[in-house]
């Protein structure tokens, strides 16, 4: 799930920018969620491939999107640009 404009209100109720931060250069690697993950994207752009058993369309993600990626997604990240985002594991 993308919200490519997230209101400032639930980035707050969230506390957000208490999350820790994660970032990386351009590059592309596969990933697994073992737990949800919520993040806010604070600079850079990706696109997130999911794996064909998931079902999904790749996504493009970029600074201000809040996404969502479900526990058990396995996709493949591209960095296409250098990307910095907040993020939390439920």
């Amino acid at each position: 799930m993308v919200d490519s404009s997230p209101r400032q209100e639930m980035l707050n109720a969230l506390r957000v920018s208490d999350w820790p931060t994660w970032g990386c250069e351009e590059s592309e690697f596969p990933w697994h969620y073992d737990r949800t993950e919520s993040c806010y994207v604070l600079q850079g752009s990706a696109v997130v491939t999911p794996d064909v058993v998931h079902g999904a369309d790749e996504v493009v993600i970029c600074a201000g999107d809040f996404c969502i990626f479900p526990r058990g997604m396995s996709c493949t990240w591209r960095v296409t640009a250098p990307i910095q985002k907040h993020y939390s594991f439920e």
